[in-house]
């Protein structure tokens, strides 16, 4: 009745979804790990920031917080960040819950509130985040994120500004597109510059010179206006992280209500795998010496280019069933999935849909391409995963086979 995690207990309930599989990653926390390509990409971003920004003695200005626990209350997760009781991304299908109260993260942005509220200005937060999602070569339900988060106060925002000391940071105005109601135009203007010019540097820091970025204007809860980051990389224009100005009621009831602030989150996964060109996110949880050892290189900026292990063939096989009423959600199938195969799947799609004309059951049907990153794998091994899946759904998910 209990789960047992990082030497203490949690009681289960009707929210405890989270299973063994991910219970076994907890703990591993391969942004730590020397060596690993994670923990290289991090370990850039950490030296650019202490080398950038210094404070007034010479010593960094942001601290960097890389061990904090991946348990976190819902409070936590969701209502220190402002987002709504309704919102979507709370679902019981979309994140693994140890009970009511408490989950495992699923960003980094869940210790905002509490880094703030401890008195920092400045901080990066790193750690492993948990989501139920889709499976395929991007999406795995373990991945990294880093969280950077700046306050200024009125003097630290105009002191390099002429005249100014007549500036304010806040006003009681209204919401727009551009800003928050209790922001004056200025202050939103050089807090936006400001978070664009740092995580430009950032990007050019770990891309190399020359980079081509722009900003697409997108929606986050808890900050206004937000951003998603796009950089032109080898032809192509790929998302690396979202940000924006913090939302001034976050800010407030964390305890900084004389500051304004941007915050940003970018996946350290998504980075990797396009400096790297790593194919696969199931490669960055290998122990194979074929992948680590291209890791393991004199100094962490060193150019590096993945050489793939051989691609092995892929085996397909399709399933096929009538759902249950209301209940299902395709994420319990790819949980389910995911639980029995492990990372022997690559890629689980949804091919077809199809509403009985008579009795209006509807049936899905799902190709789960199996191939293992390190080795080649059997049709008897893969018959055997297949059928257990099988089983499973009927099972547990309640669906009707049509196998």
């Amino acid at each position: 009745n209990t789960v047992e995690l990082l030497g203490k207990s949690y009681p289960q309930d009707d929210y405890s979804n989270v299973t063994e599989k991910i219970l076994s990653k907890v703990g591993k926390n391969l942004h730590n790990k020397k060596h690993h390509p994670l923990w290289l990409i991090k370990e850039q971003v950490k030296d650019h920031f202490y080398k950038q920004y210094t404070g007034r003695r010479g010593t960094p200005l942001f601290s960097v917080y890389d061990g904090l626990s991946p348990v976190v209350t819902v409070q936590q997760n969701f209502d220190s960040l402002l987002i709504p009781q309704n919102h979507a991304s709370r679902k019981k299908e979309d994140n693994y819950y140890l009970n009511r109260d408490h989950m495992l993260r699923a960003h980094t942005s869940a210790h905002q509130w509490d880094l703030i509220h401890s008195g920092l200005d400045a901080f990066l937060a790193v750690g492993d985040v948990y989501r139920r999602d889709t499976i395929d070569n991007t999406h795995y339900p373990v991945f990294h994120q880093m969280e950077g988060v700046r306050l200024f106060s009125c003097h630290e925002l105009f002191s390099n500004i002429k005249d100014g000391e007549s500036f304010q940071l806040f006003e009681q105005g209204h919401r727009t597109a551009h800003k928050q109601e209790c922001h004056t135009m200025e202050a939103v203007r050089l807090v936006e510059f400001n978070l664009k010019q740092v995580l430009t540097k950032l990007m050019t820091h770990i891309f190399g010179d020359g980079l081509q970025v722009r900003w697409v204007d997108c929606y986050f809860p808890f900050t206004h206006p937000s951003f998603e980051m796009e950089i032109n990389f080898q032809g192509e224009w790929l998302e690396v992280l979202g940000c924006g100005v913090m939302e001034q009621q976050l800010v407030n009831s964390a305890g900084a209500q004389d500051k304004i602030g941007w915050a940003f989150g970018l996946g350290l996964e998504r980075l990797a795998m396009i400096l790297y060109d790593i194919p696969d996110i199931r490669l960055f949880w290998s122990e194979d010496e074929r992948f680590l050892k291209q890791f393991i290189v004199p100094h962490i900026c060193q150019k590096i280019k993945f050489q793939p292990l051989s691609r092995y063939p892929p085996l397909i096989n399709d399933i096929s069933f009538w759902l249950p009423s209301e209940t299902y959600s395709k994420n319990d199938f790819y949980e389910l999935a995911r639980t029995i195969g492990g990372d022997l799947i690559e890629k689980v799609v949804l091919l077809d849909e199809f509403t009985h004309p008579k009795t209006k059951k509807v049936s899905h049907c799902y190709r789960i391409v199996y191939r293992h990153p390190e080795r080649t794998l059997t049709q008897n091994e893969v018959h055997r995963i297949h059928q257990a899946i099988e089983e499973s759904a009927v099972r547990e998910l309640g669906v009707e086979g049509r196998f």
